[in-house]
């Protein structure tokens, strides 16, 4: 018979399509952007002019009508979505604290101040004039989105060079980017430059500034700055006139040669990027760290606590990178910044903005926060408006663990316990949204915030309990060389995963992404059996989990007794060899209880735990622990 040949050459075809699917995932195709500007900054009136060529390589395989960028300045100004969206939030009362003070569900340092700012504070982006490839384009200004219907399409696999002359106001210090800071920066740059909206396998992405944060286009920036002299620059990239401007950039030795004038241009180039971001302040100060191939810089303003806060921050960095780059991977660029300015902390590739005034334990919380962003986000660049989980979770879960280990003063029972108890008041609160939510759209500021940091960590962590922590700290490292430089989404993490563990998780992305169940489990009762005790689990609540419940002795002998759950089809390895562990069958998703049979009498059993090591994200742990 024939069909049996059929059959088999059938499958060896789409077996060999599907290999190829799965090699070729890490290399879909990206856009390509390559940005030379010129600005030139008024300090007296914070305005600034600005010249832009952008190179826009099409590799999709798409024909292009229209394009989008981003102006995000626009949204401060009165009546703005963002302004319009925080003064809504803040309708909502959360809760009242002690003292009867009600806390409103709005971003403290938002609330309603856009509303209030007069047209000399305000922030704009405003487009003189556009041409692609040397022909004027019309377009249309919608908010902070730039519209641009094209007058000739951009065919597949074509460059298309736009040409664009541009002024900006800089906002006074909101959210992000502005001018004079709470600490007294005189210009945090984020931003600020009109950016070519991400076009992908999804299609375009003209996300409005509304809160959240950004997704850009792989490209190299080539960036000169012109300002009154007395600034110092911190800025994203390499600066290409050093022994011109000075200020601790110039070579050991060198003899500073600054060109005539009340100006300085500050000429940067940044490769394999997709943003810029920059700052500047007449008393700036500038020390630099040597780093594992690389040069940490640090630009702060001087006072009696910085004074010894920073250097002490410079020379806690080579340690922090030892444990960076073995779990997370290595930073590829030759310098990053850190740099005080901004409104909280906020990353941006090869910098970040971060408040700088405090004491050394949150200043450098705060540095390995942001920092860590290099990673998750910086270099893994995921969609910020629909994975925040992927960006700010990870870099939760990262930073507790380089704190946790690198800073003894902040060591807590467990580096990942504050975002447990976050997830858990989140879940408490009635606030929760599934994490697929896109970030502009969660009903609250505080479901957002609890959400993207603490149940995006808890998402890491936890899936280390279910895998073993060892296969899901060789799967970070894994999707780091698998997708850096590239714009990994949730599905290829949990595919990451799945070939790094053998296990299937597709599950726990239904659950614990796309849902809002909640795992409870208890133990039911536990009776003895012909001289065997049986320990009855019971599932109270809807989300299935694999079980790790330890039996203690009375003679003080330890097994870990493990229940695999049938939708993993596999038992992750065991994770303590010191500790006998017996592999039980699965434990069906639809069966609300499970008896786990114990090779001792009940007589002999001193304590039973579910999950003695705390990392799953159990609502109710009352009923975890049985004592005999």
């Amino acid at each position: 018979m024939k069909q049996p040949r059929v059959t088999k050459c059938l499958l060896a075809c789409l077996l060999i399509a599907g290999w190829h699917s799965t090699q070729a995932q890490s290399d879909r195709w990206q856009q390509r952007v390559k940005y030379v500007m010129d600005i030139d900054m008024d300090v007296a009136t914070h305005r600034f002019s600005g010249k832009q060529k952008l190179q826009y390589t099409n590799n999709s395989p798409d024909t292009l009508f229209k394009v989008f960028y981003h102006l995000y300045w626009n949204a401060f100004q009165p009546n703005s979505m963002m302004d319009v969206r925080s003064r809504e939030l803040g309708k909502t009362v959360l809760f009242r604290d002690k003292n009867g003070n009600e806390r409103r569900d709005w971003d403290g340092r938002v609330t309603d101040r856009i509303s209030k700012l007069q047209p000399d504070q305000i922030g704009y982006q405003k487009i003189l004039s556009l041409k692609k490839d040397g022909v004027n384009q019309e377009y249309n200004v919608i908010g902070t989105i730039l519209e641009v219907p094209l007058a000739r399409p951009i065919l597949p696999h074509t460059t298309a060079t736009f040409d664009m002359e541009f002024e900006a106001q800089v906002p006074v210090q909101i959210r992000r980017s502005g001018r004079n800071n709470a600490e007294g920066v005189d210009y945090s740059m984020a931003q600020w430059y009109p950016k070519m909206c991400e076009y992908d396998y999804e299609g375009w992405h003209p996300t409005p500034y509304i809160a959240r944060e950004f997704y850009g286009v792989w490209g190299d920036f080539d960036v000169k700055i012109a300002i009154n002299k007395k600034f110092v620059v911190a800025a994203t990239g390499y600066l290409q006139n050093p022994n011109q401007i000075g200020y601790g950039y110039e070579m050991a030795g060198t003899k500073v040669l600054r060109p005539a004038g009340d100006k300085l241009t500050w000429h940067f180039v940044a490769p394999n990027v997709h943003d810029f971001v920059w700052a500047a302040d007449p008393d700036y100060k500038h020390i630099t760290q040597q780093v594992d191939g690389f040069v940490a810089h640090f630009f702060y303003i001087e006072n009696e606590t910085t004074k010894d806060t920073w250097p002490q921050l410079a020379k806690m960095i080579p340690d922090a990178y030892k444990y960076i780059k073995a779990h997370y991977g290595p930073y590829p660029y030759k310098s990053y910044s850190f740099i005080q300015g901004g409104d909280g902390g906020m990353e941006y590739p090869m910098a970040t903005l971060i408040m700088g005034n405090g004491k050394i334990e949150g200043l450098y919380g705060l540095a390995a926060h942001e920092w860590m962003h290099t990673w998750y986000q910086g270099m893994l660049g995921t969609n910020e408006s629909l994975y925040p989980w992927m960006d700010e979770g990870f870099t939760t879960f990262a930073e507790n663990n380089v704190v946790y280990h690198t800073l003894d003063s902040l060591r807590s029972p467990s580096p990942q316990s504050g975002s447990y108890n976050g997830y858990f008041s989140l879940v408490r609160s009635g606030y929760e949204e599934p994490l697929s939510t896109h970030s502009d759209h969660y009903n609250s500021n505080y479901g957002y915030s609890l959400s993207a940091y603490s149940k995006g960590a808890v998402f890491l962590e936890q899936l280390g309990y279910i895998i073993g922590a060892p296969a899901r700290d060789r799967g970070l490292l894994r999707y780091y060389w698998e997708w850096r430089f590239k714009h990994p989404n949730v599905n290829d993490f949990v595919r990451v995963m799945e070939k790094e563990s053998g296990l299937q998780l597709d599950w726990y992305k239904q659950y614990f992404v796309y849902s809002t169940k909640h795992i409870d489990y208890g133990i039911d009762s536990a009776f003895e059996n012909n001289g065997k005790t049986i320990v009855r689990l019971h599932r109270i609540d809807n989300m299935p989990m694999p079980i790790d419940l330890l039996i203690t002795g009375k003679d003080g002998k330890k097994v870990m007794h493990y229940v695999p759950m049938s939708l993993m089809f596999g038992s992750k390895p065991n994770e303590d060899n010191s500790i006998p562990r017996v592999v039980h069958d699965y434990w069906p998703w639809t069966n609300r209880t499970y008896d786990v049979e114990v090779d001792m009498p009940l007589s002999g059993i001193a304590e039973i735990e579910i999950d003695p090591s705390e990392r799953m994200a159990d609502m109710d742990r009352s009923n975890n622990v049985m004592k005999k």
